[in-house]
């Protein structure tokens, strides 16, 4: 049974009419808050680092990023972090924890097919290609920044 044109029509219509609103500005404000207070909580963590931790200001950073990665995995085995980036939209899903979410998520999702098969097989089958073109990316810049300083 083919659909004629007439009745593709009628039923882009009918989705069109049914679709919520998009609520454009409201979500990206939420992101931008949302993501600066990810990056305030960060910011937070790494002077604790450095204040009671007696970490040099560029010590800090690996071990701030560590326990925002942790934080976002217990969040995410919580629950909590999923219902979180419903409604907080972009603003969860750029930072660092948004990427420990993906991870916790897809390892928790496949934990019955196993460790080696089920969660480190697709552990990485979303963020690999985020690591691939952050390690390719790193690469050129750092080839460009090499070439451009060595000339």
């Amino acid at each position: 049974m083919s659909v004629t044109k007439s009745q593709r029509d009628n039923y882009q219509q009918l989705v069109k009419k049914h679709r919520p609103a998009r609520t454009i500005v409201k979500n990206t404000i939420r992101a931008f808050i949302v993501g600066g207070l990810i990056c305030e909580i960060g910011q937070v963590i790494q002077t604790l680092f450095i204040r009671y931790g007696h970490f040099k200001p560029t010590e800090a950073g690996n071990p701030t990023v560590a326990v925002l990665i942790f934080l976002s995995a217990v969040l995410t085995a919580c629950g909590v972090y999923d219902r979180f980036a419903q409604w907080a939209g972009a603003g969860s899903a750029v930072p660092v924890t948004g990427f420990a979410n993906t991870i916790t998520s897809a390892a928790m999702e496949h934990r019955s097919e196993g460790w080696i098969a089920g969660v480190g097989g697709n552990m990485f089958k979303i963020a690999g290609p985020v690591i691939v073109s952050g390690v390719v990316s790193a690469f050129f810049v750092a080839l460009i920044r090499y070439i451009v300083t060595h000339l």
